[in-house]
């Protein structure tokens, strides 16, 4: 038997499966900041709020955004807590890098403007996992594993976020991304 542990998800996207039930995450695309034996910590992509971002933060931070960026739900646990996730120059600068150059801002290292950043997003709330949760989440195959790009994090097309990851996976996901949210539907 193995002593290895599961395979750190970190920097990975959880896409939902179309049977899982919670209302929470029901299409949800979700990008993985944290994964340990103590827990899972990621942020849900495709929930865009009514908030707009420069009129929710605080001034230091709302001055990074672009004029018409919203808040997304980030996932249920402490909606008041905001994440801000960008795609940055200078990856180094990040406080902590999710993949490639796309990490989290330092919102105290942020006071000094928007320089090194090629995109930003904000975030209220988070998924979170206690430990053993998220594996045994996988293990029912409630999550599909993806690779993260910067464009999903990013992108304008919410709705189509998780179709196009699912898509991009191939072979029978592909089929699966073309399924109605609504079976009886089709």
């Amino acid at each position: 038997m193995s002593t290895e542990g599961p395979p750190n998800r970190r920097g990975r996207l959880l896409v939902a499966a179309p049977a899982l039930v919670d209302p929470n995450f029901a299409r949800a695309v979700v990008l993985m900041l944290e994964h340990s034996a103590d827990g899972a910590l990621g942020l849900v992509l495709n929930r865009p709020t009514p908030l707009v971002s420069r009129e929710a933060l605080p001034a230091h931070l709302a001055e990074l955004m672009p004029g018409d960026e919203r808040v997304f739900e980030g996932g249920p646990v402490q909606p008041e807590a905001v994440i801000l996730l960008a795609d940055f120059t200078d990856p180094p600068a990040a406080a902590n890098l999710a993949f490639g150059s796309v990490g989290i801002v330092d919102p105290e290292a942020a006071a000094g403007g928007s320089g090194g950043l090629r995109a930003i997003r904000a975030f209220g709330g988070y998924a979170g996992w206690a430990g053993g949760q998220l594996e045994r989440e996988l293990e029912e195959e409630a999550w599909i594993d993806a690779a993260a790009e910067a464009e999903d994090v990013f992108t304008d097309d919410h709705d189509g976020l998780w179709a196009r990851v699912m898509e991009r996976k191939g072979g029978s996901w592909r089929l699966i991304a073309r399924m109605p949210r609504d079976p009886r539907m089709n």
